[in-house]
């Protein structure tokens, strides 16, 4: 049965309670759209970087705002936008979600994942362009972030919170070095961001499937756009990433972020600005393009204990053509840089690998980001091998060597050996010291070049089950103490007789 009165009742309520509510929402229109980019008519009010909305749901950056017209990047098909088309203010400032939940993901520029595991819960966003902490909400940096690379740790070291170049031509193992220093974060309470600009689908999932295998990718988030995709996702896809690890920072963590590659970036942000009539400067590039990457690179930093102590260090990577570090984008990026690893195709087809280049990388932060017992046993490490360089090209020419020639071009030969390190074996920094001093002492004469790797491997294993004491002092102490070295010389000796 129809209750008449229970049906008045309701819509008596409803009349009381209605309210009109009038939304203003500024609308301009496309009057030309082409080349990912779209120039729109009637948003007068627009903001520097806020998102626009076209009809179906395609969104845009509104980055130039000129006088009579605004010049909006297209972050989708621009095929689908036509002249006439309606554009709508969001209001919003372009912005990615954040937060833990996208720890584990491979999300593109927007956030929005593109693994297939399902959507990201999370509520939280955050502005993809922030302010660098200042120089007051700042501290020193000093301590360590390990890659777990024996030539790095120990000549080129990483501090929390420092921003170092990797750089080398193609196919030196740039993203080597990367992935390596992902997998070394495990369990040390470090999250990672790993952003691949411009690279192949099939790269980024091959580096998704390692890290997965590796155990790292649960600490790990992915921002990926391809080549094939439009430059203006490009150009936003290190400022996400930075944003994503920015929330981490705040929050009191330790972050490192990977941006590979920054040439591609330029090369993107060279393209919108050309397609939007900027004027160009050198090589191409809008004469912005130092200021894009220098407030990219400042929001790396270690944060104050009153902001909670929590650090963002980058690790930029940079493509040079046939060696040239002269070129425009390398030395913009070498001077915002704190430092660079410098990788050589001729070291790599020499099959020593990683190829540093030890002669003209370097860390301006040095030893300050290095435990005690690194800096004790590193430190003459870099003068032997300068010195075994310089004796190479000489002795080349020469046919007979002086006894103390031939030795100190052994013992380079020997460092060199020890440093050379495979992919996807990164490893803790008290074994790199015990190979590290045993190299620098001179243990090595007598063990045959081609066997020096097998010597290696086999004695940080007899060391873990016979002189563990020795590792869990270094551990503990951060410290190499005379009974420890002591310790060691004994077994090295020990182990050299059997082998």
């Amino acid at each position: 049965m129809i209750n008449a009165d229970e049906i008045a009742g309701i819509l008596k309520q409803q009349i009381a309670t209605y309210k009109t509510d009038v939304n203003e929402s500024q609308i301009g229109t496309v009057i030309e759209a082409g080349d990912n980019i779209a120039r729109v008519y009637g948003l007068d009010d627009v903001q520097q970087s806020e998102l626009v909305e076209f009809t179906g749901g395609i969104q845009g950056i509104a980055l130039n705002l000129e006088e009579d017209n605004v010049g909006v990047v297209v972050m989708g098909d621009v095929t689908k936008i036509k002249e006439g088309d309606q554009v709508r203010r969001t209001g919003r400032i372009a912005s990615v979600p954040v937060g833990k939940a996208l720890l584990g993901r491979v999300v593109n520029p927007l956030g929005e994942p593109v693994d297939g595991k399902g959507p990201i819960e999370t509520k939280k966003y955050r502005t993809i362009e922030n302010t660098a902490p200042t120089v007051v909400q700042r501290q020193g940096v000093k301590q360590p972030l390990q890659t777990g690379i024996r030539a790095i740790d120990a000549l080129i070291p990483i501090g929390k919170g420092q921003r170092e170049l990797i750089i080398g031509d193609r196919g030196t193992g740039k993203t080597a070095i990367a992935i390596d220093t992902i997998i070394n974060q495990k369990g040390q309470n470090v999250f990672c961001i790993y952003v691949a600009i411009g690279q192949k689908n099939s790269t980024v999932a091959s580096v998704a499937q390692t890290l997965e295998r590796a155990g790292a990718m649960e600490y790990t988030t992915i921002v990926t756009v391809s080549s094939s995709e439009p430059a203006a996702l490009k150009y936003i896809a290190p400022f996400a990433g930075c944003a994503m690890g920015e929330e981490l920072m705040y929050q009191g963590n330790d972050v490192l972020i990977i941006y590979d590659n920054l040439t591609q970036h330029a090369i993107a942000y060279r393209e919108v600005s050309l397609l939007l009539r900027r004027p160009p400067g050198r090589e191409a590039y809008p004469g912005d393009i130092f200021y894009l990457h220098s407030r990219l690179l400042e929001r790396a930093a270690k944060l104050s204990d009153e902001l909670g102590g929590g650090s963002l260090t980058a690790l930029p990577v940079i493509e040079t053509q046939a060696g040239d570090v002269s070129a425009y984008i390398p030395t913009n990026l070498i001077s915002i840089t704190d430092g660079q690893i410098y990788l050589q195709s001729s070291l790599f087809f020499q099959g020593i690998r990683p190829a540093v280049d030890v002669g003209i990388s370097v860390s301006r932060v040095g030893g300050s980001a290095q435990i005690k017992a690194m800096r004790t046993v590193a430190g003459p490490l870099k003068l032997d091998l300068a010195q075994y360089r310089e004796l190479a090209a000489f002795a080349k020419l020469s046919s007979d060597l002086d006894k103390n020639t031939q030795a100190q071009l052994t013992r380079g030969e020997k460092i060199t050996e020890i440093l050379k390190q495979p992919q996807y074996e990164p490893q803790k920094v008290e074994d790199q010291i015990l190979l590290i001093y045993a190299a620098t002492k001179g243990f090595l004469t007598d063990i045959p070049t081609p066997r020096l790797q097998d010597w290696a491997h086999r004695f940080v294993s007899f060391v873990h089950e016979k002189y563990a004491t020795i590792t869990d002092s270094i551990v503990s102490s951060k410290q190499l103490s005379d009974d420890s070295a002591k310790a060691l010389e004994a077994a090295i000796t020990e182990f050299n007789t059997s082998f």
